[in-house]
C-alpha cells in the first residue's frame, strides 16, 4: 500500500535507511564532491546485506573507470577484472543485464578472474548490476559477497533501489556543480579514476613502440600485469617514468615461446 506521498512503503524505508547510511560515510577525508562515489559505495555495502561494492562506468569509447569501492578488498577486487579483462561486471556492461554468480559460475565463466578473486580477496560472489545514467557512460554496481550461498538470497528489489538512488545522487551532484563538457562532472574524476587514467596515457606510448593499436597495447599492459601478479595501474606508472622500457614488454603470444 502506498505511503503518504504515493511512493511504496518499502522504497521510503530503503531511502531513509540508505540516506543514514550516506551520512555515516561522510567521514574526514571523504568529504570533497570528487569522494561522492566512494561514500555511495560505503552506504550501498551498509544498506544490502552485502560484503562489499564498487562502482565503476564505462564510457562509449569501451574504456572502463573505477568510481570508487566501499573497501580495499571491493577496490582490489575490481582491479583484478580489469586486469584479465573479463568478469562478471564487465558482462554486465556489455549484456546491460543483471549478472549473478557463486564460486562455480565465476570459475566456469571467467576462470582467470575467478582464481585471482578467490586467492587475493575473501569475496566467493559477485552480483553486478547496469544502472541507467546516460550522463557518464555505461554504470554499474559490484556487490560481493564473502558467503556464497548470500548471492541468491540477495533483496533484488532492495538492490534496484539503492542502485536508483545512487544514480539519482550522481545525477543531483551533477546539475547543482559546474563542470566542462569535456571533462565530466567532478565525481568522474575520483581517486581511483585518475590512476586508471595512467593506463590510457601508458597505451598511447606502447602503441607507437609496438606499432600496434589501442586493443593491443592494453593487451600488452594486462599480459605484463598478469604474470607480474601487480595491477595494470602500477605496471602503466612504470613505463610513463621510465622504470620500464616500453619495447621490453612482449606481447603475450610471444611471451609464451
Amino acid at each position: 500500500m502506498p505511503a503518504p506521498g504515493g511512493h511504496p512503503r518499502g522504497m521510503v524505508t530503503i531511502a531513509e535507511r540508505f540516506g543514514s547510511a550516506l551520512e555515516q560515510a561522510a567521514e574526514p577525508g571523504l568529504a570533497g564532491p570528487e569522494l561522492l562515489p566512494v561514500r555511495l559505495m560505503r552506504a550501498c555495502a551498509r544498506t544490502l546485506p552485502v560484503d562489499g561494492a564498487g562502482l565503476s562506468v564505462q564510457d562509449g569509447s569501451g574504456r572502463r573507470l573505477p568510481l570508487g569501492a566501499s573497501s580495499d578488498d571491493a577496490a582490489t577486487a575490481e582491479r583484478l577484472q580489469f586486469t584479465v579483462g573479463t568478469g562478471p561486471c564487465l558482462a554486465a556492461h556489455h549484456g546491460g543485464e543483471p549478472v549473478f554468480a557463486m564460486t562455480d559460475d565465476l570459475r566456469r565463466r571467467w576462470l582467470p578472474f575467478a582464481e585471482l578473486l578467490l586467492t587475493r580477496t575473501p569475496y566467493r560472489g559477485v552480483v553486478a548490476l547496469p544502472l541507467p545514467l546516460s550522463l557518464a557512460g555505461n554504470v554499474a554496481i559490484d556487490l560481493y559477497f564473502t558467503d556464497e550461498a548470500a548471492v541468491p538470497r540477495l533483496p533484488v528489489f532492495e538492490a534496484l533501489a539503492v542502485g536508483g538512488l545512487i544514480t539519482s545522487a550522481l545525477s543531483e551532484a551533477a546539475v547543482w556543480s559546474d563542470w566542462e563538457p569535456a571533462h565530466g562532472p567532478e565525481w568522474l574524476r575520483t581517486p581511483a579514476a585518475r590512476r586508471r587514467a595512467l593506463v590510457w596515457e601508458a597505451i598511447g606510448q606502447l602503441s607507437v613502440a609496438h606499432r600496434t593499436d589501442a586493443r593491443g597495447g592494453l593487451d600488452l599492459l594486462r599480459a605484463a600485469a598478469y604474470s607480474a601478479g601487480r595491477p595494470v595501474e602500477d605496471v602503466a606508472a612504470d613505463l610513463l617514468c621510465g622504470r620500464v622500457s616500453p619495447t621490453s614488454l612482449m606481447p603475450p603470444d610471444a611471451a609464451a615461446t
